[in-house]
């Protein structure tokens, strides 16, 4: 039985992750470097995969030209304007508003750290929705995604068990994170993150608008039945 969703927060419930890539993309642009952007897929949603730094390497590769904290202050500055811009994603306030009325648990589970995204919650409302917020403090250096310690937590905050949650990622590092953790995950890719592999997702859709809280009991019954016939439980053990 579904008893918990669990959500990530940058590049799910808010599309922070487009307005960070797009100013890297255009001051790397002003100083005539292209962005790598297969090293920064690595670190989106996480930084499991790579230690990639945006200002560092750009400070590297202008041979001392540019100073790595004057680029990451102008970085941080152009990217949090435009996020303020950004609204809540389509489908995100609907699915927390079903899941409340049903008595569904909701956590959020993100690599981010907790200024930031309990900021980010209160300033659009959202803080009070959520019965646990866990974030890169609440697992320690290097713990966070892909590892799967951030959904382990949210689990034992709300009670819940592997199988009785559903998790939703906008990022191959976050799916990664919940197959990790033995829970079902869904994928909603945003435009930063679209043209990335979500292969080990057990599902995707374009936004969270497109899914009906009946839909999600389906899909969970669903992912037990076939476990069940796999002779599993549903978990990794």
């Amino acid at each position: 039985m579904l008893k918990a969703l669990i959500f990530d927060f940058d590049g799910l419930i808010l599309d922070t992750e487009t307005p960070e890539y797009l100013v890297w993309k255009n001051i790397y642009r002003e100083n005539a470097f292209d962005f790598p952007l297969e090293e920064w897929n690595k670190i989106v949603g996480g930084r499991g995969l790579s230690d990639f730094n945006a200002a560092d390497h750009l400070a590297h590769l202008s041979q001392g030209r540019l100073d790595a904290a004057s680029v990451r202050a102008r970085h941080s500055a152009e990217s949090l304007a435009m996020i303020h811009a950004q609204p809540i994603l389509p489908g995100v306030l609907e699915a927390i508003y079903f899941a409340k009325q049903d008595g569904l648990k909701l956590a959020i589970a993100s690599s981010s750290s907790h200024a930031w995204v309990d900021n980010h919650t209160k300033r659009l409302g959202i803080f009070d929705d959520f019965d646990a917020i866990i974030c890169a403090e609440d697992v320690g250096a290097g713990k966070t995604k892909p590892n799967p310690d951030l959904f382990l937590v949210a689990l034992n905050r709300l009670q819940t068990r592997k199988e009785e949650a559903l998790v939703f990622e906008d990022s191959p590092n976050g799916v990664k994170a919940a197959n990790r953790a033995g829970i079902f995950v869904i994928a909603v890719p945003n435009p930063a993150t679209a043209a990335l592999a979500f292969d080990n997702a057990d599902l995707i859709v374009k936004s969270l608008s497109e899914l009906s809280l009946p839909r999600l009991y389906e899909l969970r019954k669903r992912r037990l039945l076939d476990d069940d016939r796999r002779g599993g439980d549903g978990g990794i053990g």
